[in-house]
């Protein structure tokens, strides 16, 4: 912070899309901050606007170990959002500057949304909405929609959202099955796994017995396109695939190549490796693959949720030292 206690410290938005970011704002104006708002992801605006930053929010943005090094005042980089892929963290702990991220402000919603996908694609809801004329109300899929409580749900990530979506689901399949290599095997996570009807199992299970398998996993180096050739080879040619989590965990051309293929039934996919989509992406129009614009943390109650708890981190670190979730610990 400055040492001028006439100068009020500069917390710069990057980007935030379409969002009210108001709340935000008065937040951190109430806590002595003066705000500004670029509405840019360009990183030459961003670093020349925010040379006198002490608190970058961001929304989508990509910020880069150089854009970094352009910032000197820099202290805090709040995210609105669960995922980090898109800062360098380890530049900016090197630095000493925080990086935060939103933690359960969407739970529901981004589970929800899952459960929605896997519903509307294992219904047919594209193609029989679509057939409901007077010339095609008769026209049936050459697939078949499942008896969902003959149905195996795979969730690939048990947290928070794995989770809630196991809950949600629950009553709805044969039986829910998932993978994550970092939940620890103990006593409190077996009975939690338990509660919610999950039975744990090997990647290798989880994907070829699925009838749904739905995403939920960070994107990391060591994650980003664990949707690969092999992996949709070893899958069930009646399954479906649901990503809710990060694009990049996908290989988007093979996915492709195997639907149309028929080496697998289809997909639903909220996020993508490219957003906005480049007009020739090889997933846009496909049969049997939907895509919604990256919306399933999206309600009235989280939309605000995410705006409040992105400024609270620099509130909280302004005032504490510390933000209240911080990706990485930076030494006293």
């Amino acid at each position: 912070m400055s040492t001028d206690v006439n100068v009020r410290p500069l917390a710069v938005y990057t980007d935030l899309d379409a969002t009210d970011f108001s709340g935000g704002r008065a937040l951190l104006q109430a806590n002595g901050f003066q705000v500004s708002y670029l509405d840019s992801q360009d990183a030459d605006t961003i670093v020349n606007e925010s040379r006198d930053a002490v608190a970058l929010l961001v929304g989508y943005a990509s910020i880069t170990r150089e854009m970094i090094a352009e910032m000197p005042r820099l202290k805090i980089i709040a995210l609105m959002s669960m995922g980090f892929d898109n800062v360098d963290v380890d530049a900016a702990t090197e630095r000493g500057i925080w990086v935060t991220n939103i933690l359960g402000a969407a739970t529901e919603e981004v589970a929800t949304h899952a459960l929605a996908l896997a519903l509307h694609v294992t219904r047919g809801l594209s193609f029989y909405s679509d057939s409901a004329t007077n010339q095609s109300w008769n026209s049936r899929d050459n697939i078949a929609p499942p008896r969902l409580s003959e149905c195996t749900l795979g969730i690939i990530g048990l947290g928070r959202i794995g989770l809630k979506l196991a809950t949600l689901a629950r009553p709805l399949f044969g039986e829910i099955i998932g993978y994550d290599p970092l939940l620890p095997d103990t006593d409190e996570t077996r009975l939690r796994l338990a509660e919610v009807g999950v039975r744990r199992e090997s990647l290798t299970t989880v994907r070829s017995g699925s009838t749904v398998l739905s995403l939920h996993l960070p994107l990391t180096p060591d994650t980003e396109k664990t949707v690969d050739e092999d992996f949709l080879a070893a899958m069930r040619n009646d399954a479906f695939l649901v990503n809710v989590s990060r694009g990049a965990l996908i290989d988007s051309t093979a996915l492709a190549n195997a639907v149309s293929a028929g080496l697998i039934a289809g997909a639903a996919l909220d996020v993508l490796d490219e957003e906005p989509p480049r007009p020739d992406h090889p997933l846009l129009g496909l049969p049997r693959v939907l895509i919604t614009a990256h919306v399933a943390y999206l309600s009235t109650r989280s939309d605000a949720e995410y705006v409040r708890m992105q400024a609270q981190n620099v509130v909280s670190w302004s005032t504490n030292g510390t933000p209240d979730t911080p990706v990485a610990t930076i030494a006293a």
